[in-house]
């Protein structure tokens, strides 16, 4: 708050006319959508309908066959390529499967990026993993392998690994993907305290209800029949207000659908 007011939103990624494709075959269209700082922003829909793949192009894996993607003024796929790698250091990835290597410890997948991107001794690389793995519950397990713990320990290790460079902007892919409700609520009340407590930008990447109205305060939804984005705000929100019966049945899980029908 200042002086009574709320802050103004800063946008961090602004995503303009933007058209996905594989080929001739566009996957979605015309996404123009904002994601500000602080947000734990979802990127939801159904299955098809390019989640995964827009990520890739928000985080610099794959080209859009048309639009922009700004990072403050700067167009991620428009500037030079080493301006490009800057903005993607910026950013952390924790995906799907946790893509730890098995051969390493906890505290050796940490420590990759660290000795790759920074000028470190093994002292303090030792200090920033400790730090790491004890801001998501994983004090104390730096000798142990992935194989030796829970998949949610996993994602647990993979967000520390996500988290070793300091990013401006953490991406989740399917983060609950695989984990019983209970793993998967402590993993969205670890997001939600990463971003209170780190002041970090979430972009999560989901179609789990429970993880989108427990931690979401912003999203994009896209829909695989008409391949655009159809609606965007609070998921909350939009299950409060949007009269769109695609959006209100992904919400209920089909509920909105079967009422209409009563």
């Amino acid at each position: 708050m200042v002086n009574g007011r709320e802050k103004s939103p800063q946008p961090v990624i602004k995503v303009s006319d933007l058209d996905m494709a594989y080929g001739s075959f566009v996957l979605m269209r015309d996404l123009n959508f904002t994601v500000n700082r602080g947000d734990i922003f979802i990127i939801m829909g159904g299955s098809g309908c390019g989640k995964s793949t827009l990520m890739k192009i928000l985080i610099g894996l794959k080209e859009p066959a048309r639009g922009q993607v700004l990072y403050g003024d700067v167009s991620l796929w428009e500037t030079d390529p080493g301006e490009r790698e800057k903005i993607i250091r910026r950013l952390g990835v924790l995906y799907q499967s946790g893509a730890l290597w098995s051969s390493l410890t906890l505290a050796e997948n940490v420590a990759l990026p660290l000795e790759q991107y920074k000028d470190l001794n093994a002292g303090q690389i030792r200090e920033i993993v400790s730090l790491k793995l004890s801001l998501v519950g994983l004090g104390g397990f730096d000798d142990y392998y992935p194989s030796e713990i829970s998949g949610g320990m996993r994602k647990r290790a993979g967000l520390a690994r996500a988290m070793a460079l300091d990013p401006d902007i953490l991406f989740f892919d399917e983060p609950s993907a695989g984990l019983d409700p209970v793993s998967a609520r402590l993993l969205d009340d670890l997001i939600i305290q990463l971003r209170d407590s780190l002041g970090t930008t979430v972009v999560v990447v989901t179609h789990e209800l429970a993880s989108i109205f427990a931690i979401g305060n912003n999203s994009v939804y896209l829909d695989v029949e008409t391949r655009t984005m159809i609606a965007a705000g609070d998921p909350k929100r939009l299950l409060a207000e949007s009269k769109d019966m695609k959006v209100l049945n992904f919400l209920t899980r089909g509920e909105a659908v079967a009422r209409n029908t009563l």
